[in-house]
């Protein structure tokens, strides 16, 4: 199972939000670069970088962020947060994203993100299925749409899709642990996709109950941050 902390940006400093709101905002630390300089030194070989305020903006803003970590790492980054066109996409990987997370408009405009697979291929277009209470949330996880998670990964695993960050956006940034009976019960409805975890991880036993589980990969945020989850706990998996 592949271990990807993140790193979400606002106003270029790395932040973290709870249930997405932008009220409940802390600031962890100005230079995302040195963050990921560090996850970089323990052996981490992926990051989740998050553009919120692309995200609000919808298109991209950190760009230069993005940039500069892929110049001074060798981590391979995905890209989410404000892409909304096949132009800002593009963007994403001239500033070296090797992949990015098609969010809200996976669920607003299917065709057009079928179209990025198509045009840039599956290994590059990751599905984000932010769910609550077991439906696909959107709009800054302020909605809730009709699409079931199943439902969701389903149908663009039909479409040519390979990956997919499973947010449980009642979780995320709450360290209150992964909703491990969802994720078990989609690995073995799909067993084909490959699911990565996100929202609530807390704690060594919540990653070794995810791989346990068989899922793909694990997003790690707050805890590490709040160190309730150390890089060094984390060595067996990278």
């Amino acid at each position: 199972m592949e271990i990807i902390p993140a790193i979400d940006l606002i106003n270029g400093q790395c932040v973290r939000l709870t249930e997405g709101d932008f009220a409940q905002q802390t600031t962890y630390d100005a230079d995302p670069l040195a963050v990921a300089q560090r996850f970089e030194q323990h052996g981490v070989r992926r990051l989740h970088l998050v553009d919120l305020d692309g995200a609000r903006a919808k298109q991209p803003v950190n760009l230069p962020v993005l940039e500069r970590i892929a110049r001074h790492t060798g981590l391979v980054i995905d890209f989410g947060g404000g892409l909304q066109s096949e132009q800002a996409v593009r963007q994403a990987f001239d500033a070296g994203a090797q992949q990015i997370t098609a969010g809200s408009i996976a669920v607003r405009e299917p065709e057009t993100v079928g179209g990025w697979l198509g045009e840039f291929g599956a290994e590059r277009i990751i599905i984000g299925a932010d769910f609550r209470n077991n439906f696909i949330a959107i709009n800054a996880w302020a909605e809730q749409s009709e699409w079931t998670l199943r439902e969701f990964v389903e149908g663009y695993l039909s479409a040519g899709a390979t990956t997919f960050i499973c947010t449980d956006v009642s979780k995320d940034g709450k360290l209150q642990g992964p909703a491990l009976a969802t994720y078990q019960q989609l690995h073995h409805e799909l067993p084909t996709a490959q699911l990565v975890a996100s929202g609530g991880v807390t704690t060594l036993a919540d990653v070794e109950a995810l791989a346990a589980i068989g899922m793909h990969g694990a997003i790690i945020g707050k805890a590490i941050y709040e160190g309730t989850i150390t890089l060094a706990q984390l060595q067996p998996w990278l």
